[in-house]
């Protein structure tokens, strides 16, 4: 029985190795699902979707120097809830705009105040749930002063077109922060 047992002692050994080698690769698996479950993200390639990318590259040769573009602003950067309501008031307000977001906001250069938003509207805008966030969205910025302006979505845009209609907002913002800065 000993001779048998020294002809597969190799073999048992080996067996071995292999058990203990699976063990380990297994411990390396589960600690990298474990570790993939807490931190469940993968990178996007594009900021921008080719609709707002296109819009981008107007906007930015339709603004002076004087002015910056923002893109994906968060509302909840854009405004606050106000002061003086209870925490759960204030919760459901927060929770409202947190997660949202402008396409893109005009600042002035200089000092990076908050001028114009801009909403860049497609054929998504059209469905129900949409235009009820539109809806709250204009009630918000209006309630918080900032002008808001929606473009629609299109295959192209004129430089100049889009150069026409910020500045009809552009000018009225730019007089209306020159009144305030000189009351303050």
């Amino acid at each position: 029985m000993p001779q048998i047992l020294e002809q597969f002692l190799p073999l048992i050994g080996l067996l071995i190795v292999g058990v203990i080698i699976l063990g380990v690769l297994k411990a390396i698996l589960a600690s990298k699902k474990v570790e993939g479950t807490n931190y469940p993200y993968q990178a996007i390639p594009n900021l921008f979707t080719p609709a707002e990318r296109s819009f981008l590259g107007v906007l930015d040769q339709a603004i002076d120097a004087e002015y910056r573009v923002f893109g994906k602003v968060r509302v909840a950067d854009v405004m606050s809830v106000t002061k003086g309501m209870t925490r759960s008031e204030w919760r459901k307000a927060f929770n409202r705009i947190q997660s949202k977001h402008f396409d893109f906001v005009i600042c002035r250069a200089s000092d990076s105040s908050i001028l114009l938003l801009i909403e860049l509207d497609d054929k998504s805008h059209k469905k129900t749930s949409r235009m009820e966030r539109d809806d709250f969205i204009e009630r918000a910025t209006e309630a918080a002063g900032i002008p808001l302006l929606r473009i629609p979505c299109q295959r192209s845009y004129s430089t100049h077109e889009v150069s026409s209609l910020i500045a009809t907002h552009l000018p009225k913002i730019e007089k209306a922060n020159k009144t305030l800065d000189t009351k303050t």
